[in-house]
């Protein structure tokens, strides 16, 4: 399976989440991991965005193979991107989750995390994990969004 560069667009399932009157809207790339496990590329719910675990992929080829620093990077690149649809950027980014295989990639990946969220400072979480679907992928990354009131308007 792969996954795909693409993001941005937005599924039909809007409406309220947990009847509680908070907008729900998803957005889809084209990766076919998300019709085959069940997943959005990204959700909004209230001012709160999701994007789901990404891999350094683009049009189903490992950006950086071997290299911690460019698929760090290019993940975060891709996760930053899904924000888009809703209107955001990366001044957004409240928080940031990396998933790498190796202690030794700590200062790669932290690098690539500084050089893109180092003016944004989001809470970040690192954690060490035995393996990826695919053993060429080093890094995996989440983001959180919030929309603030001034992105409202």
């Amino acid at each position: 399976m792969t996954e795909s560069a693409a993001v941005g667009r937005e599924s039909d399932v809007d409406g309220e989440a947990a009847g509680d009157g908070r907008r729900l809207r998803r957005v889809r790339s084209d990766s076919p991991w998300e019709e085959t496990i069940g997943f959005a590329r990204a959700v909004e719910i209230g001012d709160r965005i999701l994007v789901a675990g990404t891999m350094p992929l683009v049009d189903g080829t490992i950006q950086g193979e071997g290299d911690p620093y460019v698929q760090a990077r290019t993940a975060f690149e891709r996760a930053v991107a899904a924000l888009e649809p809703f209107g955001l950027d990366v001044r957004s980014v409240v928080r940031t989750r990396m998933y790498i295989t190796h202690a030794r990639d700590v200062e790669d990946v932290g690098r690539a995390h500084r050089e893109v969220f180092g003016s944004v400072r989001p809470v970040a979480t690192l954690v060490v994990v035995s393996g990826f679907v695919d053993s060429r992928v080093l890094v995996e990354v989440e983001i959180e969004a919030f929309r603030t009131p001034k992105e409202h308007a």
